[in-house]
């Protein structure tokens, strides 16, 4: 039997010395060291022989096998090497090209901004909250100082869930403002927040205008807030925002909510001030509204205003986006286009 297993041995270093191919050694590996090869059939028939010369066959056997095995192992890796010398050698394959750089994720322009604006008002001391898109009719009017018949739900387009003549009527959120009234309801003063957010509105889609975009609201209470405090907060996010040579103008508006309203407007980037056609002629581009919160919007909320005084600001992020980087049309934020965005 041991003689038997030296000849298979003999002929399988002959064979595997010939072996050229990865083909042809996995041919030779089944063959010898296989299932079915002659080498296992040895050690499954060990059952047969006499014990006194089982144990001396099987150890013969197992070691010719391990052999052949730390052979074949050797032999694979020969002929690895030897394929891919052959690839990096022939023209199909120039290992002196440069690889193909893989495209790297990175934030929405509007994700970017909306973080840069919370980050400066951070550092003024104001927190970061977010609120409900889907809002009651009392949040987003009535508590903001506009009743049911009053003629400053014209200027937003309300998309209605359930019917406007419902007093608490379910809508998608037309402004950031009905946070004013729920931060007040669930925080004693002093506050200082900022909601950023998506808001909706019923209107048609141009190059100045969606029917979805975002605004970033703002609201301080406190005991002795002046117009002083409003207009330094703001002229300091502005010059942070826009740079600080940035000629910044407050002037007078209105908001049911707000008592003064205002506006504020930044000197025009491309005319500084001259009057162009991305001004209109003014040589200012209004970014952002505000005021002082209405004394009965503080008292439906439960907050003296005998006692505190406060301001409130608004602002479309959009706006300040396309005024920051010059794009022409509102609509390239959400079309989707990669050579739009990897601009940013």
């Amino acid at each position: 039997m041991q003689q038997e297993l030296d000849r298979l041995e003999a002929a399988a270093l002959s064979e595997l010395h010939d072996v050229k191919t990865i083909s042809q050694l996995e041919e030779w590996r089944i063959r010898y060291l296989g299932k079915k090869s002659a080498l296992t059939s040895a050690l499954r028939s060990l059952g047969s022989q006499p014990p006194e010369q089982r144990r001396a066959v099987g150890a013969h056997a197992n070691t010719i096998k391990a052999n052949l095995q730390s052979l074949l192992n050797a032999k694979q890796e020969t002929l690895s090497l030897s394929s891919i010398d052959q690839s990096i050698g022939g023209a199909s394959l120039d290992v002196t090209l440069p690889g193909r750089s893989m495209p790297i994720g990175r934030l929405h322009p509007i994700t970017q901004v909306i973080q840069e604006i919370c980050a400066v008002f951070a550092r003024m001391g104001f927190q970061v909250i977010d609120g409900p898109e889907v809002e009651r009719d009392y949040y987003n009017f009535e508590a903001l100082n506009i009743p049911h018949d009053h003629p400053a739900r014209d200027m937003f387009a309300t998309l209605w869930i359930d019917s406007k003549e419902d007093r608490d009527a379910r809508l998608l959120r037309t402004h950031t403002s009905p946070m004013q009234i729920r931060i007040m309801e669930q925080h004693k003063p002093p506050l200082r927040f900022v909601v950023p957010g998506r808001t909706y509105r019923y209107e048609a889609t141009d190059a100045t205008h969606d029917w979805m975009f975002h605004q970033v609201e703002g609201l301080a209470v406190d005991t002795d807030i002046t117009l002083r405090d409003l207009k330094e907060t703001l002229f300091e996010f502005c010059r942070s925002i826009f740079g600080r040579d940035t000629g910044v103008r407050f002037r007078c508006d209105y908001f049911p909510f707000v008592e003064p309203g205002g506006e504020i407007a930044i000197e025009c980037f491309q005319c500084k001030g001259g009057g162009c056609r991305l001004c209109g002629g003014t040589g200012w581009l209004e970014i952002l509204g505000t005021g002082m919160v209405h004394p009965d919007v503080l008292a439906r909320c439960g907050v003296d205003p005998a006692v505190y005084s406060g301001f409130a600001f608004g602002m479309g992020v959009e706006r300040i986006t396309i005024l920051r980087y010059g794009v022409d049309d509102i609509r390239h934020f959400y079309s989707g286009d990669f050579r739009f965005l990897r601009q940013f």
